[in-house]
């Protein structure tokens, strides 16, 4: 979850997003403490569900095309990374509470930038999976994703605002082996412009699995996924809820875009807090 600039600069990609709270500085540090400690008091919690998604689609993902013999296995691009959080969750035995006890305790406070990552890189050792796969991570902000890249959290990350340019010839490569593309904050930051430029560099069979707030249409992104060959849907009556409120303007703000997309916010937005769909497409059969 983060801000992004709009393809000239000037702002966001998508104006769906100008009334939601900008945590920009949280997104230019170091390390991600500033992160979780900003993100606690409002119960920042859609990366955990995304987890049991992301593994089962994963899964599912690599059953319908498995790879053949001595090839390797596909490769998830997190999309809107950060921290390389997605990652984190999705190759090491652990939860977001986990993450939230590693770096708002008092020995995260007392470290060095040099020793946290000194200890996070065993910390994630210690707790990676089997079968743990393959993740390249994109996203605008140079200082969170090359810590998530020393920590051994992502094999490759690219800061890079694919809203404005082109991917780079090393983003276009590793985009080779990329099978599922994962997304739980970045939607109404990034546009169908991202998608864009993603998916016309795809090679294999490509999944994708987004969560996206309720107050930010996700109709264009779509319409350009199926325009490479992927058909989208989404159960309307299944919510995934993504934190609270930072204040009565931005629930006021995301109650009314609920309202104008047709959707009833009562026990939901309306109650305090941001919630998601999940939207998921794959290749249309043949």
């Amino acid at each position: 979850m983060r801000a992004r600039t709009a393809p000239d600069g000037s702002g966001l990609a998508m104006s769906e997003m100008a009334g939601k709270t900008r945590f920009d500085d949280i997104y230019d540090r170091p390390d991600p403490r500033a992160y979780f400690r900003r993100l606690a008091p409002f119960a920042y919690e859609i990366p955990q569900h995304a987890q049991g998604v992301f593994r089962r689609t994963l899964a599912e993902r690599e059953r319908s095309a498995p790879p053949g013999p001595g090839a390797e296995r596909i490769t998830v691009l997190d999309l809107c990374c950060s921290y390389g959080i997605n990652a984190a969750l999705l190759n090491h035995d652990l939860t977001l509470d986990d993450l939230y006890a590693h770096y708002t305790g008092e020995e995260a406070g007392r470290l060095t930038v040099s020793e946290l990552l000194d200890r996070d890189k065993e910390f994630y050792a210690a707790r990676r999976r089997a079968d743990a796969v393959r993740v390249v991570g994109v996203d605008t902000s140079a200082e969170a994703t090359a810590y998530a890249l020393a920590v051994g959290l992502l094999d490759e990350a690219y800061a890079e605002n694919l809203e404005r340019v082109p991917p780079s010839p090393g983003l276009v490569r590793a985009l080779g082996r990329v099978g599922l593309l994962t997304v739980t904050g970045g939607v109404g930051y990034v546009s169908h412009r991202t998608f864009h430029a993603l998916l016309a560099h795809v090679r294999l069979p490509l999944w994708v699995s987004a969560f996206v707030l309720r107050t930010v249409p996700y109709d264009r992104i779509a319409e350009c996924l199926a325009a490479h060959g992927l058909t989208t849907t989404t159960d309307p009556e299944r919510l995934y809820p993504q934190r609270l409120f930072t204040g009565p303007e931005e629930q006021r703000d995301a109650v009314a875009r609920v309202l104008a997309a047709g959707d009833d916010p009562t026990g939901l937005e309306a109650a305090g807090r941001y919630y998601t769909r999940l939207y998921a497409s794959r290749p249309r059969a043949a």
